[in-house]
């Protein structure tokens, strides 16, 4: 059993920052993916960003050099420093694991960027 509980997210006005955290508990293996995904209102589920436990990422492009992604391996973290944010960030953002063919997501945090 795999448990992914998230926090850091609110309200933000445009430009401004916010960091997310993750913190995964239970069966975690050293080998796995972590990382987040977003859903706006009336729209699918997208890749944020993610990174491997060797430290290879994948960011959207709409993120890139605005999103900072990291993880704690040791404490099984993965973090998302969220700089110059635009409205159109607005969305739940979900953390994600992935390991070994089974994936596993946060109950999800609120990020609403509004002036």
């Amino acid at each position: 059993q795999v448990q992914l509980v998230e926090s850091g997210g609110g309200l933000v006005q445009p430009g401004g920052s916010l960091r997310l955290s993750c913190a995964a508990s239970g069966s975690i293996f050293s080998n796995n993916v972590m990382g987040w995904f977003r859903q706006a209102p009336g729209k699918q589920r997208d890749l944020v960003a993610v990174m491997a436990t060797g430290g290879i990422t994948n960011y959207e492009g709409s993120v890139k050099g605005r999103f900072t992604i990291s993880r704690d391996n040791a404490k099984n973290t993965v973090f998302l420093q969220m700089d110059s944010l635009k409205p159109e960030d607005t969305a739940v953002y979900y953390c994600y694991l992935d390991q070994r063919g089974s994936t596993y997501w946060g109950q999800g945090t609120q990020v609403t960027v509004s002036s």
